[in-house]
């Protein structure tokens, strides 16, 4: 008899909560997006309550909004993933280490020597997210004009996969035989040059970097447009889905996973993490008092900010409490204008109170108690809206700490989250298997990623 499936948690820390008014919250740390020992106290809270995976997003951009809101924004400055990675990875032995990186702005080598180095400097716990960008000022800081166009920028992420996993295969996982007797360092007829000329990239190789541990660290993707969705099926083992009702969780895992079927996949190499942004009280009122108080504390300027980054379209112009005019197709991402026009006509919102929500954060929300938030986790996992969830607390360190104290004792009495991790490996933990290099036939590999002779 097969094990009770059980969730998958990530927790999305960069920055270390999404909403806005987070760094005001009383007992909040101010600083705690660029502080350091407090990200170390972080993730080392998260490994000793077995989550997956520690995640950092990333953006290329400071002048994202306007002044008046980015001056109250505790975004503006935060560390480069790779670099804190690399340092939480020394502090840290089993949770997995995701970053967000862009395959608009970065070129293919770069990212797969990144990635390759966080891998085995971590033992095996990287993993990527891809990202295509959609933001005109990170435009600006690489060169261009204006945004690339949306489903341009998708062909060109879709070949920038092919290229990066293609240059972690540059070594048999057996090349390296450091032969002190005979001198050889390593088998040349065990690596591969890449040679890639396509559409977009010219990239010669090979990596000059062993084969990751994982074979490739895990890949990560979180679009939710038509092309968004067909690139996760072709390529993601993770996918970070924005939060909604169940129903739409429901009919988005169908659809992923369904795609997968399609072209050979198995749906099971996939796991399905929705944003969830988790507020926890010792009653459903106290959690929606917190929830209101937090609330609070988002300036209209920071939220109309938000909600005009999140269209694509500025809408500043027009009254605040007016309905929210038509929005014209933009490049900007298509999933979340979406969720934002759809709930506007839904619930009849004026454009104040868009913002409030674009401010505060709009998506999947479990607010209530320990065992409210379990008993809406376990609904999802049972009726196959997630796999698990992406963990969004509201403010640092108490609303994580509220969740690893209060939340996964709960998860775990009900056998929906595991005790002990299963393995060493952010694959290995997630169920997900190590993939095959493609240029070279499998050898026997120990858990240190090197071949056994």
């Amino acid at each position: 008899m097969s094990p009770p499936k059980q969730l998958k948690l990530g927790a999305f820390m960069r920055p270390v909560s999404i909403h806005t008014g987070a760094w005001r919250y009383p007992g909040a740390l101010p600083d705690a997006n660029f502080n350091f020992p407090a990200l170390k106290s972080y993730i080392q809270k998260l490994e000793a309550a077995k989550f997956d995976a520690f995640f950092m997003a990333d953006h290329l951009a400071v002048l994202n909004m306007p002044v008046n809101a980015l001056k109250r924004s505790h975004t503006v400055t935060s560390f480069e993933p790779f670099t804190l990675l690399s340092a939480l990875a020394s502090v840290t032995e089993r949770i997995g280490l995701m970053a967000t990186a862009s395959t608009t702005y970065d070129e293919p080598y770069h990212i797969a020597r990144r990635f390759a180095s966080l891998d085995h400097i971590s033992g095996g716990r990287a993993g990527w997210n891809i990202v295509t960008t959609a933001n005109p000022d990170a435009a600006l800081n690489f060169g261009l004009d204006e945004d690339i166009d949306h489903d341009e920028r998708y062909r060109r992420a879709r070949e920038f996969y092919d290229v990066v996993t293609g240059l972690w295969d540059s070594f048999a996982d057996d090349a390296f035989v450091r032969d002190v007797e005979s001198g050889i360092y390593f088998d040349p007829a065990r690596m591969h040059v890449l040679n890639h000329k396509g559409k977009y990239l010219s990239v010669r190789g090979p990596l000059n970097i062993a084969r990751p541990i994982q074979g490739w660290p895990v890949i990560v993707q979180a679009g939710a447009s038509e092309a968004g969705r067909q690139l996760a099926a072709e390529t993601a083992e993770v996918v970070f889905a924005a939060g909604g009702s169940l129903e739409a969780g429901k009919a988005f895992y169908a659809d992923v996973k369904g795609r997968m079927r399609k072209i050979g996949r198995d749906p099971d190499g996939m796991k399905i993490l929705p944003g969830a942004f988790v507020v926890v009280g010792d009653s459903l009122e106290e959690a929606r008092a917190k929830r209101a108080k937090l609330d609070s504390l988002v300036h209209y300027d920071s939220g109309i900010a938000s909600l005009n980054g999140a269209l694509g379209y500025d809408v500043s112009g027009f009254d605040p409490d007016g309905p929210l005019p038509e929005i014209p197709p933009t490049n900007a991402s298509q999933s979340a204008r979406d969720r934002i026009v759809a709930a506007a006509r839904k619930d009849n919102l004026t454009i104040r109170q868009l913002a409030q929500r674009s401010g505060s954060y709009a998506g999947l929300a479990f607010v209530g108690t320990p065992e409210n938030i379990a008993d809406e986790m376990q609904a999802w996992l049972e009726q196959e809206g997630s796999d698990g969830f992406n963990i969004m607390f509201p403010y640092l360190p108490e609303g994580l700490d509220d969740f690893v104290g209060r939340v996964v004792p709960e998860l775990q009495r009900r056998g929906l989250f595991r005790t002990e991790y299963e393995g060493e490996t952010l694959r290995e933990n997630l169920g997900l298997a190590r993939p095959a290099n493609r240029f070279f036939e499998s050898a026997a590999v120990t858990e240190q990623g090197v071949a056994a002779e």
